[in-house]
């Protein structure tokens, strides 16, 4: 039994990642990809610290729930619907609790001191600051899943949060209007007994629609990069279903908190709202890790193997690329993308593009886009002239990569062995030097 044990858990954590589409059958490969995703999830899961990230998602929402909603609230009431997003709300909440109507109180509160003079200047950049500083944490938090290091820009940081904040009041107010229509056009419809039970069951099925298209926007809209719909539907899909389950086990459970508001008053309620932003804030980053593992689990290929590359064939593979590169501009032809040496040549995507970086980082590479937006593809171009890039100056340049100011004495005690490297080295510089990239 170990050993059978031990066996399946080689094959998930290992040779699963070695099998490429070509080797077996599309319906098998299908099956793997999907055990290969939810494993890379449970692992990214653990290895990330999403219950961390949900905790600090957590807290920044604690801080910006009021003035959220003094927001969502101010553009219903300009649009004459806050009366729907009320209702909305205390659906979301439980009902008419009295964690429902505090917030409530709070929100009009906030909304009411807008008429002051002083509230107008400071305390609306306040207001809009914590929204944005949100809103803000969650796409830093969904680029950190996603590996990206590169934020939007101040401009476009305005112009999509915004439209953001003025989507969803809207979304809301639609998902209580619909359900509110068809609730009237249920009542009507008594004499056709067949076709109560599917409207019923449309009307039940709303609150999971809307939810599904607000999780699956999210994990569109919020990363800094091009995510595909497939993908996101998907995961979308799922987290939506799990949210939508666990909101009617909170409110399940605000009946079961009500016993203890003789006890603790109204803080009774307040650690089963922190548990329930907790969780639904951990569901909501397990589906933007499910959106980024289904599109980029070809990128896990060999993923052991990338990890423990061998200096040798690490040089190699750099050779390789960088010849590749050379002799495609040299032709006059469109730049490569990583993803085209990838799939061309077989090199895993992952050792590909960290193999780019570093020819990058060495000045041997540049980088080329169309346009500045996140959908554009990046080609990559020799950065100075290819008759001149020749072996001997790629390795130079990647050994003295970095930096080399220690205190080990290489001067007098260490002398013979630094010596030797140099010497080595010039030795096989020498011999290289007249080999270009290009002839390769």
């Amino acid at each position: 039994m170990k050993n059978r044990i031990a066996e399946i858990w080689k094959f998930l954590t290992y040779d699963i990642w070695r099998i490429t589409e070509s080797e077996v059958t599309k319906t098998k490969y299908s099956i793997y990809s999907v055990i290969k995703t939810i494993y890379l999830c449970i692992d990214r899961f653990i290895e990330d610290r999403i219950m961390s990230k949900a905790a600090a998602l957590t807290y920044s929402t604690l801080l910006a729930t009021v003035p959220i909603l003094a927001v969502l609230f101010a553009i219903a009431r300009g649009f004459g619907f806050s009366n729907l997003l009320e209702h909305q709300l205390y659906q979301g909440f439980g009902g008419n609790t009295e964690t429902t109507q505090t917030i409530l109180k709070f929100v009009d509160s906030y909304l009411s001191e807008t008429k002051g003079g002083l509230f107008i200047g400071i305390g609306l950049i306040m207001l809009l600051a914590t929204v944005l500083n949100l809103i803000n944490n969650i796409e830093l938090t969904f680029n950190r899943i996603w590996n990206i290091k590169k934020m939007r820009s101040w401009h476009r940081m305005v112009t999509d949060y915004f439209s953001m904040l003025l989507i969803t009041p809207i979304l809301l107010v639609l998902s209580g209007g619909i359900s509110i229509f068809m609730s009237t056009m249920l009542d009507q419809m008594t004499d056709y007994e067949l076709l109560t039970p599917i409207f019923k069951f449309f009307i039940g099925l709303i609150p999971f629609v809307i939810t599904w298209i607000m999780f699956t926007g999210l994990y569109i809209f919020m990363p800094n990069t091009r995510v595909k719909f497939k993908y996101a539907i998907i995961a979308g899909i799922l987290a939506g279903s799990a949210y939508q389950a666990f909101q009617y086990l909170y409110i399940g459970s605000q009946l079961f908190v009500s016993k203890y508001n003789a006890i603790y008053g109204t803080f009774a309620a307040l650690p089963l709202f922190l548990l329930w932003m907790q969780i639904s804030w951990t569901i909501c980053l397990f589906g933007a890790l499910l959106t980024y593992a289904g599109q980029n689990i070809q990128n896990f290929s060999f993923d052991k193997d990338t990890r423990n590359i061998s200096r040798r064939y690490k040089d190699f593979i750099t050779v390789l690329i960088m010849s590749l590169i050379v002799k495609r501009f040299e032709k006059g032809v469109k730049p490569y993308t990583a993803e085209e040496i990838s799939i061309e040549y077989q090199i895993p995507i992952r050792l590909t593009r960290q193999i780019l970086n570093l020819l990058i980082e060495i000045n041997f590479l540049n980088e080329s886009a169309e346009d500045d937006e996140k959908s554009s593809e990046i080609h990559y171009l020799p950065a100075f002239d290819i008759n001149k890039m020749n072996v001997a100056l790629l390795f130079e340049k990647m050994d003295t990569l970095g930096s080399e100011n220690f205190k080990i004495d290489k001067e007098e005690e260490f002398n013979d062995e630094w010596r030797i490297l140099l010497n080595s080295k010039n030795d096989y510089y020498k011999r290289t030097s007249k080999i270009l990239l290009k002839d390769l």
